[in-house]
């Protein structure tokens, strides 16, 4: 019903719409065309016929494209914009032309696109976005393209493409992505493989070759040596203390983040509490505790070592709440979580939490208790509950857990890979 809408008020608008007067228009080959290239234009102008279906405003010096910059001609089936100085194109700038068949970005300076408006142009056969400024592509961005043909990325800035970037394209036949400065890590050995197996032409191919690393500039992608690449894996262990670390009096929750993969992975935690939720990139302290570079700076709260290990000095009710610690690389991601809480002697929390996780222990779940470090054996261990119990403390000792008495400490630990 829309569409016909749209038909409707272009056929009426014609009727009494003219031309911009710096442009030329008129009709070809069934085409109603609008003329303005080489016209040294700043600004996309106004007053086009709706029922415009060819607009050339390439070689001209447009600058940026706002949103509703076509909403004049909804019925667009071409669109040349090559040869300009367009560096951003907003949100909304093109989503409305929903019959867009031809685009053609090229030899621009864009490097702030909108993806999502390409989501709308589905009729699109033709999309040109060559010599332009362009460093990233989501996902998704191609997702609703399946009848493109022809997709020019050449001489732009990637330095890398996700894999399943060209997924929706079902109808490709041809693909340019050469001379961009690609960085030959693990996460592009994807694209290597697709281009060997996929039946879409690439030409140029020893031009699409790596800028980095220095040991790999140069080398075509298509003669890639094998890399040593790997996942992400994470286990998530317990201590009671952190050797080489000055702790302050009183009992130090210690996690540590053992992680492996290749290239090394960035690791996060995320700590959720009654007070709320902290996110730390590691490491956020030096190997003295403090935030290194910042003269007597005091001890952040959760201490996040470079080893993998997060401290909490003077754990309390206060940290009680769910600790992950997640690891990223180009392949991927890995988590794993700890729930911990307190419960004092004779608690129905604890009679409970006891009765439930001993529970386990019969059915051979892999319930135990420890006093020293934990870490699961095996998928079926995730649930662990360690008792420590404070004797003879010392007087004037800055220790939050003197008023509990003996205490439970309760870990449940389980392990998520994504």
């Amino acid at each position: 019903m829309k569409q016909l809408h749209l038909l409707w008020l272009a056929s009426f608008l014609s009727c009494v719409s003219g031309c911009p007067e710096v442009c030329d228009c008129g009709e070809k080959y069934g085409f109603q065309i609008s003329d303005c290239a080489y016209r040294d234009l700043q600004s996309v102008p106004s007053g086009f016929p709706a029922n415009v279906t060819t607009l050339s405003l390439s070689a001209n010096r447009l600058g940026d494209l706002g949103a509703g910059a076509f909403d004049e001609v909804p019925l667009l089936q071409s669109l040349w914009l090559a040869h300009n100085e367009i560096r951003v194109v907003a949100p909304g700038s093109l989503a409305t032309l929903v019959y867009l068949k031809s685009l053609d970005l090229s030899h621009n300076l864009i490097s702030n696109f909108s993806w999502n408006d390409l989501h709308n142009l589905s009729a699109l056969q033709l999309l040109k976005m060559d010599s332009n400024e362009l460093a990233v592509i989501p996902k998704d961005a191609f997702k609703n393209l399946g009848d493109l043909r022809s997709l020019q990325l050449n001489h732009n800035r990637f330095l890398t493409l996700v894999d399943g970037t060209f997924e929706g394209l079902t109808s490709l036949s041809h693909l340019q992505i050469n001379d961009n400065p690609f960085n030959c890590t693990c996460g592009l050995l994807w694209l290597k493989v697709w281009a060997v197996a996929t039946a879409v032409s690439i030409p140029e191919q020893d031009n699409i070759a790596c800028s980095s690393p220095p040991f790999l500039k140069g080398i075509p992608l298509g003669r890639l040596p094998p890399l040593h690449c790997a996942p992400p894996t994470v286990q998530l262990t317990y201590q009671p203390n952190q050797d080489g670390a000055e702790l302050r009096d009183g009992f130090v929750l210690a996690l540590h983040c053992d992680t492996d993969g290749q290239p090394p992975p960035e690791v996060q935690w995320r700590i959720q509490t009654p007070g709320g939720k902290v996110e730390i990139t590691s490491p956020n302290v030096g190997p003295d505790g403090r935030v290194p570079g910042v003269a007597g700076s005091p001890q952040p709260r959760f201490q996040a070592f470079a080893n993998g290990s997060l401290l909490i000095p003077g754990f309390g009710k206060q940290e009680e709440g769910t600790y992950s610690c997640r690891a990223t690389n180009e392949l991927g991601s890995a988590e794993g979580s700890v729930n911990v809480a307190l419960a004092s002697p004779g608690e129905a929390s604890e009679d409970a939490l006891g009765r439930k996780f001993h529970g386990k222990a019969v059915e051979g779940k892999g319930c135990y208790t420890v006093d020293n470090e934990v870490q699961p054996s095996g998928p079926e261990d995730n649930v662990v509950i360690i008792y420590l119990s404070s004797t003879n403390p010392k007087k004037n000792r800055a220790n939050p857990l003197e008023q509990l008495g003996p205490w439970m400490l309760l870990l449940c630990l389980c392990h998520l890979a994504f």
